[in-house]
């Protein structure tokens, strides 16, 4: 047996001899008087006896009983815990002897967020991850708010102000940070300290300087610019039931332009691709990819495409697509 199963069963050994010693704390207590009794009956007829001609006489002093008592407790325990080695008690549900692996080192057992847009978490740069409950609202905000037109610095404040009311002015300050930090530094995020604390444990300005990080790395992931120069923007979300990879692009042939919106979904799901008071749909019923666009003679300002997975969420994705052409 392996040196944890061995420690389990020690410990489950020590509670059933406890056990065992109290269930029979009356009849063992029973037996010893029984038997001090009879070492006292015993030492006591020793002396009111006559002594043997020649013979030493045998006496027992009444200071040497708890020695006796000790000594059969001792000779009780010892004979239960090797009855216990010889046949070593089993849980409940064990009908033998059954040496239980270290760990287990199973998919299945794997912890996984509730939420299924969460997963999406660990591609962020963060010194320390959010509870799930503050990544879904962020990202709400960000839903809510990746198609305004206001200055990111503005935007960022206006995700995460719900989590701290009455704290704009700080929140403003903290945004500037992060902007400029981020900007002048393209290796800022990768350099960050991770935190050894939990979110509940920072302090406030800590809390909303790590929001400010998150809602501004949402809201790039949600956006797809597209320029002449960059035709092409790819990006992928992860969710607990696999990966969404989307790939946008930008094509013209003469006058005509087109906007071409490739997926590659993980389970069943729908795409939903809006602008200019037009929209294209398409739905699949398994796993693979999906594909949608629109033609039109004059790009819009933005587009907007939702991805709906039923199975993770009542809620579709919301991506927001530029184009600056």
């Amino acid at each position: 047996m392996n040196s944890d199963s061995e420690s389990s069963q020690y410990q489950y050994l020590g509670w059933l001899l406890t056990d065992d010693v109290k269930n029979n704390e009356q009849s063992v207590e029973s037996e010893e008087n029984d038997g001090v009794k009879k070492l006292i009956n015993e030492a006591t007829a020793s002396k009111s006896s006559e002594p043997k001609l020649g013979g030493t006489p045998q006496t027992l002093q009444l200071g040497e009983i708890p020695t006796v008592q000790d000594r059969f407790q001792a000779v009780i325990k010892h004979r239960l815990q090797i009855q216990a080695q010889d046949h070593p008690p089993l849980f409940p549900w064990e009908t033998q002897l059954i040496d239980y692996p270290d760990f287990v080192d199973e998919p299945s057992m794997t912890l996984v967020p509730t939420w299924g847009w969460m997963v999406q978490q660990s591609k962020l740069k963060l010194p320390c991850p959010l509870p799930e409950r503050v990544f879904q609202q962020l990202l709400e905000q960000c839903q809510a708010l990746v198609t305004s037109s206001v200055p990111l610095g503005a935007k960022l404040v206006q995700v995460v102000e719900n989590f701290f009311p009455n704290e704009s002015q700080a929140l403003n300050d903290i945004a500037g940070l992060v902007l400029r930090s981020t900007y002048r530094s393209v290796g800022t995020l990768e350099t960050m300290p991770n935190i050894q604390s939990d979110y509940s444990d920072l302090q406030p300005r800590q809390q909303m300087a790590l929001s400010l990080l998150a809602a501004k790395q949402l809201l790039e992931n949600l956006t797809l610019p597209l320029s002449a120069t960059s035709p092409v923007v790819e990006r992928q979300w992860l969710t607990t039931v696999g990966n969404l990879n989307i790939r946008v692009e930008y094509q013209s042939e003469g006058k005509l332009t087109k906007l071409l919106v490739q997926a590659e979904l993980p389970v069943k799901g729908t795409l939903i691709l809006r602008g200019s008071g037009t929209l294209a749909m398409a739905t699949s019923s398994t796993s693979g990819y999906l594909s949608v666009e629109l033609g039109c003679e004059q790009l819009n300002p933005t587009y907007t495409l939702e991805v709906e997975f039923p199975e993770i969420d009542q809620q579709p994705l919301l991506f927001v697509i530029n184009p600056t052409v």
